[in-house]
């Protein structure tokens, strides 16, 4: 939500744009309709059913969101508007109730006042007396349909499918071979041993799998026998397809086993196409896979723990020539996207079959399974994963790499001095092996972090010797250290790959255009030129603007493709 003083400081930008332009998913602005109270009112009730399903927000009043101008664009809200009186209408015709705060803001335009409207977080959904209802998207209020209302049905955890108790306990509905691979799986991550040392029936209650003396679906998806899970969870399955072409494949397995056993039998069919590759180190002989147990494993349990069960269709693992793809029916919730899943509030689909897989230490609540995935892969030299939303399905991608040791060893010496590379610092490192530069702005969008977070987080690197820096200001840059480069690409290329110096970029761009003058050849254009400096479009002109001051005999581009920047005698 945004205070008196946040709106006090926007309001000067509407000599420069629209309302609309400032609007976000927490602040909308609606203009007063002067000519019926009743519409009027309706709005407000209306604005305050979308922000309170959308999470909470600020509405301001008295502000037309497509004039621009300030003193056009605050026609303000009439002095008899009571703020206690819309108070009273939003509580009366919204269910659940809300209660909104009203504030006033004091403004030299139009009636003189503008009126903010807080709505603070709830639990939606929420609809006016009469069952309709919106929800803020972004800048926008859509309708609150069938689909969206059991989406925050799901984020809220008030429609946990797995939660549901459906079968009496019956031992031939359990499986012990699934039993016995969920805690095999468990004792490997550390889970508590008085735990697993608990009968099949006072471990599943123990974990919350049993409601009122039945079986759950989470007992069932962990436990229970492929029968019991076709009858109770006919959504559940996986498919595993070895392609070999993209409309072709080799190998293929479906089942409808339980989650650990599910998981188990995926790895095992990757177990033939993911080679190891052996490093020796001195004594020592290191061994990795191509695509990493951990991350592989993480992704599995992803797709298995937030997997929309209510959609008939496969867990898909397909295994192409050049990537790994893990795929499940239902797209992000709560918010998350694949720009902001590394730093996203944790959220579970599935609330009571992720609270028991916590508790057996199989998944992690924190998020850290995200950056788990990713750390294993980047500090081996490879690619981070790919995750992106598909319709209603999330897609996990791995890139097929080859283990870069050097780079691999280097993490491992950090590691033991105490400097433990993190998500951030590994991405940003990969990234400058691939690319000569880094900007503020790319670097924030590679880690999913804010300019000034990303800032502070390339100083330390910057301190810590990893990388250095260039330029001032909008125009500073971040480059790997030579010798960090060197190390670990082994091309030599670590000083024709940097950006040169203003003044040296001065004094080589000259040099080459005397020579060609000499010659007789035609002089440079703007490409030519940033190919030389490794300067970007606008800074070769700023850059030739003061050359051109500096030396009289540099003649102007001229204008269209065929522009050279000339030297003339």
């Amino acid at each position: 939500m945004r205070t008196l003083t946040n709106i006090e400081e926007l309001l000067p930008e509407l000599d420069h744009c629209i309302a609309d332009d400032l609007e976000d998913q927490d602040l909308d602005f609606k203009q007063w309709d002067t000519k019926s109270r009743d519409k009027a009112v309706r709005i407000v009730v209306q604005m305050a059913v979308c922000m309170a399903n959308g999470g909470g927000g600020t509405v301001v009043f008295g502000v037309a969101d497509r004039i621009q101008g300030r003193k056009n664009a605050i026609p303000g809200v009439p002095p008899e508007i009571d703020a206690n009186m819309l108070k009273k209408a939003v509580y009366d015709q919204t269910d659940p109730k809300i209660m909104p705060v009203f504030e006033e803001l004091t403004v030299p335009e139009g009636t003189g006042r503008v009126l903010l409207m807080q709505i603070h977080p709830g639990m939606p959904p929420y609809t006016d007396t009469a069952g309709r209802g919106t929800i803020r998207v972004s800048k926008d209020c859509v309708p609150l349909t069938g689909t969206v209302r059991r989406k925050i049905g799901v984020e809220t955890g008030e429609t946990d499918y797995t939660a549901e108790a459906v079968a009496p306990i019956d031992d031939a509905l359990l499986s012990a071979t699934a039993l016995e691979a969920l805690r095999n799986q468990a004792s490997r991550e550390r889970a508590p041993d008085d735990l697993l040392r608990l009968s099949d029936a006072e471990l599943l209650s123990t974990l919350g799998l049993i409601k009122q003396g039945k079986l759950t679906r989470a007992a069932i998806l962990l436990a229970g026998t492929e029968a019991a899970i076709r009858e109770h969870l006919p959504g559940h399955n996986w498919t595993f397809l070895q392609m070999t072409s993209d409309t072709d494949y080799g190998i293929r397995e479906d089942r409808a086993s339980a989650l650990p056993l599910s998981v188990q039998r995926i790895e095992e069919l990757l177990v033939p196409f993911n080679p190891i590759t052996t490093y020796k180190q001195g004594m020592f002989h290191y061994e990795y896979r191509t695509w990493p147990e951990i991350a592989v494993r993480e992704a599995l349990m992803n797709a298995f723990c937030h997997a929309d069960l209510r959609i008939a269709g496969p867990i898909m693992v397909k295994l192409y020539a050049d990537r790994l793809e893990i795929s499940n029916n239902g797209g992000f919730i709560a918010g998350i996207t694949a720009n902001n899943i590394l730093h996203h509030q944790p959220a579970a689909r599935n609330p009571l079959l992720v609270e028991a897989l916590t508790r057996l230490r199989l998944v992690n609540r924190s998020n850290l399974g995200i950056n788990r995935m990713f750390s294993a892969l980047l500090m081996e030299g490879k690619e981070p994963p790919q995750i992106r939303e598909v319709g209603d399905s999330v897609q996990v991608s791995f890139p097929k790499r080859e283990l870069n040791a050097t780079f691999r060893l280097f993490v491992a010496d950090e590691s033991e001095q105490g400097r433990k590379l993190g998500v951030d610092e590994l991405m940003l490192l990969q990234y400058l092996l691939q690319h000569p530069e880094v900007d503020t702005n790319t670097a924030a969008a590679l880690c999913q972090r804010g300019e000034a977070e990303m800032r502070e987080k390339l100083s330390t690197m910057e301190s810590a010797g990893y990388i250095e820096h260039g330029g001032t200001g909008r125009g500073a840059y971040w480059c790997i250290q030579p010798e960090f480069y060197n190390r670990f690409a082994e091309d030599g290329q670590s000083d024709a790959r940097r950006r040169i110096g203003w003044d040296a970029a001065k004094t080589r761009v000259l040099s080459v255009l005397m020579e060609r003058a000499k010659r007789g050849e035609l002089g440079m254009s703007n490409k030519e030129i940033r190919q030389i400096t490794r300067f970007d479009r606008n800074q070769v002109h700023r850059l030739m603007t003061e050359l051109r001051q500096e030396n009289p005999n540099l003649q102007p581009p001229g204008r269209g493709k065929y522009a050279r920047y000339e030297f003339k005698q």
